[in-house]
């Protein structure tokens, strides 16, 4: 069967149908909304992504989609609360493109990072998490500066071990837990400064997608192609993309780097 967005748009529906939720189908930008019909809080769904995933993964990518949105539309409506919950406070990290505010109007707490991403605050809530704004701030009367603090010191007790694998005389290390903060670790200077003793040639890092991280010990030019080929690949195949750059990190700063590809496409296997 060939999948399309109206078929995939009509299997969404199909599943994720209830009395209190209403659906909205934007053609020109090929985007399914989710939302609550009295609260208008809701999620949407880029389909030509969910789409592409099919293609490769069929009824499970579908599954998973289900999953997340069910679960996020849950976290939206269940009444979050911080206090009590400081150690369950992360950042994460979202391409620059990714809103400043709710649908609702309410600013999220967030930070420059690079000029690809930005960092944002979250709530864990188990199996999704919240995104923290303004408006859930003046509920519980905290700060910014106490949030950015909390989620900075949290996101240092994560693990951070990894997998290595050696590609044409580079070494790449992957971190991927699946804890949904997988790339925050981007955030950990003291695991990146650790990470830079080990490199023998020049450090790169890489958050293609939310669920992994991706440092490079780049010892020839070859590496700079295996990273692009290998950042574009997961950015492509996540479920939250960042950003398919890579950035040298040199002397605790991240700049981000283009690559123009040259070589032929390398076996990770060679």
């Amino acid at each position: 069967m060939k999948m399309d967005s109206i078929k995939m748009k009509n299997e969404l529906q199909k599943r994720l149908a209830h009395p209190e939720r209403k659906f909205d189908y934007d053609r020109k930008n090929d985007q399914l909304r989710i939302e609550h019909k009295e609260t208008g809080k809701g999620i949407t769904i880029s389909l030509p992504g969910v789409i592409a995933k099919w293609q490769e993964q069929k009824d499970k990518a579908i599954d998973e989609i289900i999953y997340y949105v069910e679960e996020g539309l849950q976290a939206l409506e269940s009444d979050a609360a911080i206090s009590g919950k400081e150690k369950n406070i992360f950042p994460v990290i979202r391409s620059t493109s990714f809103p400043l505010e709710t649908n609702e109007g309410q600013q999220f707490i967030y930070d420059d990072h690079t000029a690809e991403t930005r960092i944002y605050y979250a709530l864990d809530l188990g199996n999704t998490y919240r995104l923290i704004d303004q408006a859930l701030l003046e509920k519980e009367q905290w700060d910014e500066k106490r949030i950015k603090e909390m989620a900075l010191f949290n996101v240092r007790s994560l693990s951070t071990e990894m997998k290595t694998d050696i590609v044409a005389g580079n070494t790449f290390y992957f971190l991927n837990k699946n804890d949904g903060y997988d790339a925050s670790r981007i955030l950990n200077d003291s695991f990146l400064k650790e990470m830079q003793k080990k490199i023998k040639g020049t450090m790169a890092v890489a958050v293609p997608h939310q669920d992994v991280l991706i440092i490079a010990d780049i010892e020839n030019d070859t590496g700079y192609d295996i990273l692009a080929q290998m950042t574009m690949s997961f950015f492509a195949a996540g479920r939250v993309p960042i950003t398919a750059l890579s950035f040298i990190y040199e002397e605790g700063e991240l700049e981000p780097i283009f690559i123009l590809g040259k070589t032929k496409q390398i076996d990770r296997n060679e």
